[in-house]
């Protein structure tokens, strides 16, 4: 049997490239008289923007500090033992750059053992153990603190999780096992499950504290000073901890299949990790610790060499990493200032956008639309949404007054958009209005001005085509709710040069947005895949096959919500006006659905009815339904469906839609909500098998996004 330490060096030959985290011990008196005390910092030598992470060198690190802590206990040299991190981190989980290279069952398996090894040391030394959560803690970072005995948490923490789920795994080294024997199962499936799912939602440390997971909070400007005050109290028994009674009945039961509704409305069953999860919890209720931790150890190690995992670790590297930087951007250098923003319509979309600029770039924003009415309603609605702000104390009265000072709405262009560096449209989706539109814009706005279009659809260069510069106009396309999705495609015309393509990228970094470089095709990229997606739907039940079953089939994607729902978020009037772009564009791969037009036609707003609360086929709409005698199964409609996506993002690829496959992926994360753990589309068209039967290759080399060969 190998020793804790055997195992995390043949794990660090393995990794040769980690960021080691030091384990710094220093020993002080505690205040009140209470005794020597050893505490252990966590420290990577980095700043906060590179967190503190545990990779098999840095657990070995930790594992020899706890040999010096532990022979101190036993002799009677101190009181008690305490670890905290580096100034704003704490710790922020298992190093996943090491995950991804691991190619062994067993190799994953040491992982989990070496993690488990070294924390349940800190619960077994002869004195009291304290964890100070000082900073950002995650993973494996939260879970060395719950193998303490006490816990103190900084009010200031900005981020807190067990974030396991939504990439792919299971709190492994402890968590699954110890947070519902400290804070109850329902609150742990909460903080395990449902957070992860819910976008990896965070805690603040006011919630640490709420849960039970800390048993003190103190202000971040003398945290450590407090905890330590605090942790003499209580190692002179002035202080009591009182830990709830965990109820072992039916209530365990139940926050277990609670957590099993969730993550069936979730992932639909189409990924392993949040069940693998629930039947540790579930086998956590007997209270044996160790029968807890090795089940931790299998399900870690099973699903660090399964494809969900590589996936959403995939998945997260796009979005934290190349969606930070986005391929084909110009060099920055070449961007503007943006001082003024101008806004073309005052709608619902336009005013979301000017609540958009005037919040994050704080520069005036200035409406225009047809009549006094329209601009005044959207600048009410400005107005209506920085009140709920300060309603909701997000933002203070001072900055309520500045916001709302800097929107105006006029009906002259001239006088609004005179000095405005970037106007950005947003009214009715026909060519003609966006080209009259433009021409007006471009015959006021100064010379350097950006003439930004929030199309979804149409041609950026035809839009230009009849202007004086049509270099500086620019495809800025977001997506509905603005406030939440993050993805803009920055789409370049033909004409567009550097400097208003830079000024676009600059403007979308500071509206906090994921921006993708698109090349100018119809409908870009979510919408063109979306529509192909949507196509097939509508084709087979146009054909024949029920509704019921066309949504069912495509279940096992796990996707937010079913095709039907999602064509009733866009607006089936949107989605068939696209489908008939693209139809004219690419008529052998596009249809326009008829039922889709007989359903826009009578003007409903989708195919459902909620009057149970669930989705029910609307019967006015099964009454326009005309359908055809074929009748596919789930399997078959399933397969059609993803054929045509990967043919089409084949088509795409070649095409030059944008730089690679993995702007396809980032796009559809950021932009149309697709599952975290499949890593975007084309890691499970490939995983599937669907790329190389459809297009005779895989979209992504083998170990990208999957288990290395």
């Amino acid at each position: 049997m190998s020793t804790t330490a055997e195992l995390l060096k043949q794990a660090s030959e393995l990794f040769p490239d980690e960021v080691v985290t030091s384990a710094h011990v220093r020993h002080f008196d505690l205040p009140l008289g209470a005794g020597r005390f050893a505490l252990i910092t966590l420290d990577n030598g980095l700043d906060h923007t590179k967190p503190t992470t545990f990779g098999p060198a840095s657990l070995a690190n930790l594992n020899t500090a706890i040999d010096q802590v532990e022979k101190e206990a036993a002799d009677g040299e101190i009181v008690g033992a305490g670890i905290t991190g580096k100034p704003f981190i704490f710790a922020v989980g298992a190093d996943l750059k090491g995950v991804e290279i691991l190619k062994e069952h067993e190799h994953a398996l040491a992982i989990g053992k070496g993690g488990h090894e070294v924390f349940k040391r800190l619960s077994k030394l002869a004195v009291p153990t304290f964890a100070y959560y000082n900073g950002a803690a995650m993973g494996g970072g939260v879970e060395v603190g719950l193998h303490c005995t006490y816990r103190t948490v900084s009010a200031a923490i900005p981020a807190f999780s067990l974030p396991e789920v939504f990439l792919g795994l299971v709190p492994g080294w402890g968590g699954c096992t110890l947070l519902p024997n400290l804070i109850g199962p329902e609150k742990a499936v909460s903080v395990i499950i449902e957070n992860s799912l819910n976008q990896n939602k965070q805690l603040k440390g006011k919630q640490v504290f709420e849960l039970g997971i800390a048993d003190a909070i103190f202000e971040g400007a003398d945290f450590l000073e407090q905890s330590l005050i605090w942790t003499a109290s209580v190692l002179k028994g002035e202080i009591e901890i009182e830990r709830p009674v965990i109820d072992r009945g039916e209530a365990w039961d139940q926050a277990v299949a609670k957590g099993r509704f969730i993550a069936d409305s979730k992932v639909h069953g189409a990924a392993p990790a949040a069940y693998r999860a629930l039947d540790i919890i579930a086998a956590a209720k007997n209270g044996d610790l160790q029968q807890g931790y090795d089940a931790e150890d299998k399900a870690l190690a099973d699903l660090i060499m399964g494809g969900e995992l590589r996936a959403g670790i995939y998945a997260f590297n796009l979005v934290q990493k190349r969606g930070k930087r986005p391929a084909g951007a110009p060099d920055k250098n070449l961007a503007r200032p943006v001082t003024k923003v101008g806004v073309v319509g005052a709608g619902l979309m336009a005013s979301q956008l000017a609540l958009l600029f005037l919040r994050r770039l704080e520069v005036p924003v200035v409406l225009t639309d047809i009549d006094q009415e329209r601009v005044d309603k959207g600048v009410g609605y400005v107005h209506a949404e920085i009140d709920k702000l300060l309603g909701k104390g997000r933002i203070n009265q001072d900055k309520a007054n500045r916001l709302k000072a800097l929107v105006s709405g006029v009906l002259d262009k001239a006088e609004g958009f005179a000095d405005a560096d970037f106007v950005i449209e947003a009214v009715f989706e026909e060519m003609g209005v966006k080209q009259k539109v433009f021409a007006e814009v471009e015959a006021v706005a100064p010379a350097h001005a950006i003439l930004a279009t929030n199309t979804s659809s149409l041609s950026v260069s035809e839009m230009a085509s009849k202007l004086q510069h049509p270099e500086r106009v620019v495809g800025f396309h977001f997506f509905n709710p603005v406030a939440v999705l993050p993805l803009l495609e920055i789409v370049r015309g033909e004409k567009t040069d550097d400097a208003s393509l830079a000024t676009a990228f600059g403007v979308a970094k500071k509206l906090k947005k994921t921006a993708v470089l698109t090349k100018d095709a119809p409908a870009f990229v979510v919408n063109r895949i979306l529509t192909r997606f949507m196509g097939e739907i509508q084709n087979v039940i146009d054909e024949g096959t029920p509704v019921e079953v066309a949504e069912k089939a495509i279940e096992p994607l796990g996707l937010p919500m079913s095709p039907l729902v999602l064509l009733e978020l866009v607006g089936p009037a949107i989605g068939l006006h696209v489908s008939e772009t693209l139809n004219k564009a690419f008529p052998d791969r596009f249809t326009v659905s008829p039922n889709l037009k007989a359903v826009v036609e009578a003007g409903k707003r989708g195919f459902y009815v909620y009057d149970s609360g669930k989705p029910e086929l609307d019967p006015e709409v099964a009454a326009l339904l005309k359908q055809g005698d074929t009748v596919l199964t789930e399997e078959q409609v399933r397969t059609r469906v993803l054929d045509a996506v990967a043919q089409e993002i084949g088509i795409m690829l070649d095409e030059g839609v944008v730089a690679e496959a993995q702007d396809i992926d980032l796009c559809l994360i950021t932009g149309a909500g697709w599952p975290f753990h499949l890593g975007g589309i084309t890691p499970y068209l490939d995983r599937e098998g669907v790329s190389e039967r459809v297009n005779g290759k895989r979209f992504l080399a083998p170990g990208v996004a999957s288990v290395p060969a």
